[in-house]
């Protein structure tokens, strides 16, 4: 059992209700999500926002969130995300890498994630092979960590 979880996913998830995100995360993502174990999220819109919602209701596994720059710098629905979390007494950090909100600001954000897991789940758009997402994933099995990827 992994004692740190990265999980990464696409932006894009207005093609598929709420509903089917928490089944997949019931099913994928609740197996690992343990007392004790902690994930580490982006804290971005879509799969990272829906995730930390998700983790923040239904687990009692620890929560660390890191941005890019500072959580300011977020969208709204990630900043209100991050808040509620907060608010309940789930989350567990904030990590805010002062980086650029450019794409090389994202993959150190997601690289830092990886460095410090031992398991990634990403869940990138269906029938894209490219973008932050996969980037993640593949920086992870170039760290040879074992990945769960679940196309959406």
């Amino acid at each position: 059992m992994p004692h740190a979880v990265t999980i990464t996913g696409t932006r894009s998830t207005g093609h598929r209700p709420p509903a089917d995100y928490r089944e997949l995360f019931e099913e994928y993502v609740r197996p690992f999500a343990r007392p004790g174990v902690r994930f580490h999220l982006g804290g971005a819109t879509g799969i990272d926002t829906l995730a930390l919602l998700w983790l923040g209701s239904e687990t009692k596994a620890e929560l660390v969130v890191a941005v890019p720059a500072q959580v300011a710098d977020q969208p709204t629905d990630a900043r209100r995300a991050i808040a509620a979390v907060r608010a309940e007494g789930r989350l567990g950090e904030v990590i805010e890498l002062g980086g650029p909100l450019r794409t090389e600001g994202y993959f150190a954000r997601n690289r830092w994630m990886v460095d410090r897991s031992d398991f990634v789940i990403g869940f990138p758009r269906q029938g894209t092979k490219t973008g932050g997402t996969w980037y993640t994933l593949e920086y992870g099995a170039n760290q040879d960590k074992p990945r769960l990827i679940m196309p959406i």
